[in-house]
């Protein structure tokens, strides 16, 4: 009897809820439109209202169901801006394009080794993609961004679209630019980052057929770490399944999909197929005798939206008894989870991002002052000063001593767009970017090429020539066209490494000593002649809009460049493996890579001088325990700028091979000319870990180690043993 009032009270509490529900949802024609109902519960709702034909339709790019006044939204590319316009066309059929703010290749972005700053970028980009669907209509709210994949090997023709060659580096780079996109409101996405492609996806020539294949340890450390990364850390929850197979099967129907990204890192949202892709199971994967087997495999594998016709082969699997209702329900609902998070089903009141180009007037986000000074801030970040001889310095130039300078190359007076790239508002090439800087008072000669003789001559008439070389980003040519063997896209890997222009540097530096080289592109080059000879030479990507101006201040040290290189610069195509070897410890990347490098993974040089000293690590690393790595840093220079500092660990006695040395913390900071600055570096245990087979998970290994602390893989200034317990 003394437990009745309590029973009471329970039958009282439970009622007030049912009849607070009830009241909520008044308001509202079905339980999914409720935003205070559990978002499984929503999804139960919503499935069990739709028809199989809404199904089969949602599995599409856009999973609206009109009927039900369910909105969706559509796939946009976004590696280094909102794309709606560009080469590609990207703005949609007849359409003109719409401009959006452009920033330097995804390959230059990495190369700024800025995180804040990614985030920063990938902020704007979804705010562009909320205003530009909200107000005008173009677009969608899945941003097909970041690129995760690995640039293991520079004849890969999308190495553009990647942010280096080392996993770590990578998968920080793509957690910030996640992160960027999707906001930071607790309820709500601005945008959702879809990454791209899953897995190892780093060769053109035969993307359709090959296959990709390496170990259990390289797949768990190496190929998904990035991918692994940007869910577990970043929060993405959409991701591409690549073309290729892997360890011979095509990604697209991989278990992976479900039984490492879905069971074991929480991915519960999108998985896409890639353009084509389906039709390729078939056509050149030759993976099943029919396309009704294809689309069930497929579905069962995890895949809730396809990127071409699919309705003849999901209806005749259905009919075949190869799926059921229940395999699409099972697959849709991570469509809606995410429409859920974008906000789709629910009214604008409450979520911050839908208020997002409302106001008639406002001002479109590409033509704000702000957004144009971070396109210009992440294109000064990422020119990596390759060589600039400390006997001559030429670099920065002085106006004060220049009279005359020679522009040479084809690409000094242009901006030239990749194939993932939007339609900026403006663009300022090199040539415009320094005549904007010197003015009228130094004179400025132009010369695409030496027809006729006309580089050699202007560059014997000029104080100082500037030779602009590097690659076309979309060859000038037709799809899987690439005409110059050095040049590379996507479906087309690259067939030679050296420039066809370094033959015009020979002749400019014959005529006049004091050449710079600016080399735009996508990827490196062997230019051994140029780094033995040219005293100062730069690397810059290409579609920036601020491209020009970038250079300008750096040519003339308003800005003090600090870019690094993500990549191993080879001095010779033979000194790569094959490139369908994708086990990379037969000698790629700075990890497994025995020779000497043209440039080395890291390298980077400045207008000034810093000095490391006194580094403070504790003497043990324990599991669990992130430990802080104290270094005191000094600008020795006359020149304020930044300093990326970089920490590698080498494993001493491990019972596996692991890698000759291996990125593990890194921070870009600005120290003033005089400086000292003390930065703490942390090293995290966990990505220390390898992957134990036999266990099937990740071991922290009773080691010693060795903790090194330098500007560049090849340049570390201190280092210290530790034991790891």
């Amino acid at each position: 009897m003394e437990k009745k009032p309590f029973k009471n009270i329970f039958l009282y509490i439970t009622f007030g809820l049912v009849v607070s529900l009830l009241q909520a949802q008044k308001s509202y024609d079905y339980p999914f439109q409720n935003p205070k109902i559990a978002t499984e519960k929503r999804v139960d709702n919503l499935l069990s209202l739709m028809t199989i034909d809404e199904k089969v339709n949602a599995l599409s790019t856009n999973p609206e169901v009109p009927r039900l006044g369910v909105k969706g939204t559509g796939h946009v590319e976004g590696l280094h801006g909102l794309a709606l316009g560009g080469p590609a066309g990207w703005g949609g059929k007849g359409k003109e394009p719409l401009p959006t703010t452009t920033f330097p290749q995804a390959y230059g972005l990495g190369e700024t080794w800025d995180t804040e700053l990614l985030k920063e970028i990938a902020k704007i980009e979804g705010y562009e993609a909320r205003y530009a669907l909200q107000k005008y209509g173009r677009g969608g709210l899945v941003i097909r961004a970041p690129n995760a994949d690995l640039a293991r090997d520079p004849r890969w023709g999308r190495t553009e679209e990647s942010y280096g060659e080392d996993a770590f580096f990578n998968g920080k780079m793509t957690v910030a630019f996640v992160k960027g996109l999707q906001g930071s409101d607790k309820t709500y996405w601005q945008t959702a980052s879809l990454m791209k492609h899953f897995l190892a996806n780093s060769n053109e020539d035969g993307r359709t057929y090959t296959s990709s294949d390496f170990d259990e340890r390289l797949w768990r450390e190496y190929y998904a770490l990035p991918f692994k990364m940007g869910v577990v850390e970043g929060g993405s929850r959409a991701y591409m399944a690549a073309y290729n197979k892997v360890n011979g099967i095509p990604a697209m129907v991989h278990p992976m999909l479900k039984d490492i990204t879905v069971d074991e890192w929480g991915q519960n949202g999108i998985i896409c197929t890639d353009g084509g892709a389906y039709k390729l199971l078939l056509s050149d994967h030759k993976y099943y005798k029919d396309k009704y087997l294809g689309a069930a495999a497929t579905i069962k594998a995890g895949i809730n939206q396809f990127l071409d016709d699919f309705t003849e082969g999901v209806y005749g699997a259905l009919a075949n008894g190869y799926l059921t209702e229940a395999d699409l329900d099972e697959v849709l609902r991570g469509n809606y989870r995410v429409m859920i998070k974008l906000g789709m089903l629910d009214s604008s009141a409450n979520n911050p991002y839908a208020k997002i180009g409302a106001e008639a007037d406002s001002m479109d986000p590409w033509e704000l002052e702000a957004h144009k000074k971070l396109a210009l801030e992440a294109t000064e970040k990422s020119i990596v000063l390759l060589k600039n001889d400390p006997a001559k310095k030429l670099l920065p130039l002085q106006k004060k001593k220049v009279k005359k300078i020679a522009i040479i190359g084809e690409y000094a007076d242009a901006v030239l767009l990749d194939w993932y790239s939007g339609t900026p508002p403006y663009t300022i090439s090199p040539l415009q970017g320094i005549k904007n800087k010197v003015g009228e008072n130094i004179e400025v000669l132009f010369a695409k090429n030496n027809a006729d003789g006309k580089a050699v001559e202007i560059a014997k008439n000029a104080d100082v020539a500037i030779v602009f070389i590097g690659n076309h980003p979309t060859c000038n040519a037709g799809w899987a066209q690439c005409p110059v063997p050095s040049n590379g896209k996507e479906a087309v890997d690259r067939q030679a490494l050296n420039s066809e222009y370094e033959d015009l540097v020979k002749l400019v530096y014959k005529a006049n000593p004091n050449t710079v080289v600016g080399l735009i592109s996508s990827f490196p080059y062997t230019i051994n002649w140029t780094q033995e000879n040219i005293p100062a030479i730069f690397h810059v990507t290409q579609n920036s809009q601020e491209l020009g101006t970038a250079i300008a201040n750096v040519l003339f040290g308003a800005y003090n460049p600090a870019g690094r290189l993500t990549q191993t610069w080879v001095k010779d195509i033979s000194d790569l493996p094959p490139l369908m070897d994708y086990n990379i410890r037969n000698g790629r990347t700075y990890m497994y890579f025995k020779g000497k490098p043209l440039y080395a993974f890291g390298h980077g040089l400045s207008y000034t001088t810093f000095k490391y000293k006194d580094m403070e690590i504790p003497k043990q690393i324990k599991e669990n325990e992130e430990v802080s790595v104290k270094v005191n840093i000094t600008n020795a220079g006359e020149v304020d700028g930044d300093e990326v500092v970089q920490l590698y660990v080498k494993h001493i006695n491990s019972t596996v091979e692991r890698p000759i040395k291996e990125l593990k913390s890194f921070k870009r900071i600005h120290i003033k000319a005089g400086e000292t600055k003390t930065v703490s570096l942390l090293l995290n245990p966990k990505d220390m870990k390898y992957w134990n087979k036999e266990k099937q998970d990740f071991i922290l290994e009773k080691d010693t180690i060795e903790v090194q602390i330098g500007s560049a893989s090849n340049k570390i200034f201190l280092s210290e043993k530790v034991a790891v317990k």
